[in-house]
């Protein structure tokens, strides 16, 4: 899934910002960065996809035989 952000502003000039398939703390790191630009943050809430992590597991598996 692609890293995107949804900036949402409404009538009154409050802006939200939803991070979509950014993992992990790396959302909180955009949405601070649009926070920077439109002023203060005046709520957070963290989705599913912040307690998620993008690390790629590999496993390696030696088999030594005696003979």
């Amino acid at each position: 899934m692609a890293e995107e952000l949804e900036i949402e502003i409404g009538p009154t000039g409050q802006v939200v910002v939803r991070t979509i398939g950014i993992k992990g703390s790396k959302c909180i790191d955009a949405a601070e960065f649009i926070a920077r630009i439109v002023g203060r943050e005046e709520s957070r809430v963290l989705t599913s996809e912040y307690h998620e992590t993008d690390l790629h597991v590999e496993r390696h598996q030696n088999i030594h035989r005696r003979h």
